[in-house]
């Protein structure tokens, strides 16, 4: 059996799509300043696909064959991409700098939030794992 016209379709729009978004879309290229740091931009890339068809009869007066298909059908999508932040290397350190959106949202903002507060966290554990093992020291002595 032949292959569906629909995957033609859906093919040559997947493809298209491929092209638009690659990893460079969202780690974009590396950008050297004059003071010997490295700015890479990164980017939130949402991407929506849709496709359909459908299968017609001939009409009355056509004569029906077999092997012929009477097809209709298309395809859409949609891209957005979104400036998140910029990562800068260099003076011996590395630096995460958000843009800061007005239309962030609580959950943007929590997300945002979970590597400083995974810092402290672990911070925190770090001292009282401390703390015991002097306490431990101290009672050995």
């Amino acid at each position: 059996m032949a292959e569906h016209p629909i995957c033609d379709i859906m093919d040559t729009s997947l493809e298209n799509i491929k092209e638009m978004i690659d990893v460079n879309t969202i780690v974009g290229d590396p950008v050297q300043t004059p003071d010997g740091s490295v700015i890479i931009p990164i980017s939130k890339v949402k991407f929506g696909f849709a496709a359909g068809g459908a299968e017609f009869l001939p009409r009355k007066n056509e004569e029906a064959k077999e092997d012929k298909v009477l097809f209709g059908g298309g395809t859409g999508a949609g891209v957005s991409i979104n400036p998140v932040a910029f990562l800068v290397v260099g003076q011996n350190q590395i630096k995460l700098l958000p843009v800061t959106n007005a239309n962030n949202t609580v959950a943007d903002k929590i997300i945002d939030y979970i590597p400083t507060l995974f810092d402290k966290v672990n911070e925190l554990v770090s001292k009282r794992r401390a703390k015991k093992e002097k306490e431990r020291e101290e009672d050995y002595l």
